[in-house]
């Protein structure tokens, strides 16, 4: 299973993996079209429709499981969601009822994970966008106290729009920093100053400064004659020996991550379930020095620890990466600190709509 405790998905529910697949079933012990009928097709409608029976008569909100006979699932959650009467009859309050209810029997069942349709938003009418605040709101909240891996699929793009004056900022800054990594990459302008620099294309590279005292003399070294230049460069390659240099080691990123937790005075429980990983991911991160994470997770943390541009970049550097303007998740992730916005969640949703990696995978 991946260490995600929530995760979204462009897929066919009946095709996702999870302990309990929900189901937004009809009231009666029958089933119609959308997601019911493709559920009950998936899992073997005769078997299926069998258990539904013995449970009964369902009210909105409610929630009750069946076995998942074929579905690659141990458990059927079936939950009535509302049908959408323009907002003003109970119809959010039903709709959280069904995600609650269906989350507190996955629980009873023993359930490590468990996957959602957006319900309530096919032949019930629910508009998409309410009925994704909603589900997403109920899941932040549960995994505050709860530990579970919870999957929301949404079956085709066209379900999956997200709107507003925020996500359309976030086009905007794409399009602006893309903009601008091109023009300094093919012709040295910092746009930013709309200033032409040279470029810097097959120009000779100056080594980083040097430990100690000879680092500093070389700084210098263009006043001095061509020998003595000469005997200060082997002095230095002698002393800034491969060994030399492993003693001034930086801390690692795990090390690092630690440092930052007690530094900025978090719980170990509120960071990681912030960065949406796991306990077990986050165990394995404390216990080894070595840690090599890979950059949706190291990314995650820096979020988790409502770190600014800088110190991110500084944690994800002694990972081995970096947030370019060339690349569109690290454009996300950049304007979202930048506007000191650090909920994974969000991000997540903005990920997820542009199609780029989530957070913590």
């Amino acid at each position: 299973m991946p260490t995600l405790a929530f995760r979204i998905v462009r897929n066919d529910i009946t095709k996702v993996k999870a302990d309990a697949i929900v189901n937004t079933a009809n009231p009666e012990p029958t089933y119609a079209d959308g997601t019911d009928r493709a559920i009950y097709e998936a899992a073997g409608p005769e078997l299926l429709l069998a258990e539904r029976q013995r449970i009964g008569r369902l009210n909105v909100g409610q929630a009750a499981p069946t076995p998942a006979f074929a579905l690659h699932a141990r458990y059927i959650i079936h939950t009535v969601g509302p049908s959408w009467e323009g907002g003003d009859h109970g119809e959010t309050e039903a709709l959280r009822a069904c995600y609650i209810n269906s989350l507190a029997v996955a629980e009873e069942l023993g359930c490590e994970s468990v996957a959602f349709p957006l319900i309530s938003t096919g032949v019930y009418g629910f508009p998409k966008r309410e009925a994704l605040d909603i589900a997403v709101s109920v899941i932040r909240e549960y995994l505050q106290d709860h530990e579970m891996k919870i999957i929301l699929a949404v079956f085709d793009s066209e379900s999956f729009v997200l709107s507003g004056e925020v996500f359309d900022e976030i086009d905007a800054y794409i399009d602006e920093k893309t903009v601008e990594a091109r023009q300094k990459a093919e012709y040295g302008i910092d746009a930013d100053k709309n200033a032409r620099k040279p470029a810097r294309h097959g120009a000779a590279k100056m080594s980083a400064p040097m430990p100690g005292q000879v680092g500093q003399a070389l700084f210098s070294a263009s006043a001095m004659p061509d020998m003595e230049v000469e005997e200060l460069c082997e002095e230095s390659m002698v002393s800034d020996s491969l060994e030399e240099r492993m003693k001034h080691l930086d801390d690692t990123w795990q090390e690092a991550l630690l440092w930052w937790i007690d530094e900025k005075g978090y719980t170990d429980v509120e960071v990681y379930k912030r960065a949406n990983v796991d306990r077990k991911l986050f165990s394995k991160i404390r216990s080894k020095e070595e840690y090599q994470p890979k950059k949706m997770t190291a990314v995650a943390f820096a979020l988790a620890l409502r770190l600014n541009l800088d110190e991110t970049q500084d944690l994800l550097k002694r990972a081995g990466f970096a947030l370019s303007h060339s690349n569109k998740f690290d454009l996300i992730i950049e304007y979202f600190i930048e506007h000191g916005v650090y909920d994974t969640y969000t991000i997540n949703l903005a990920l997820f709509d542009h199609k780029q990696p989530l957070l913590g995978e």
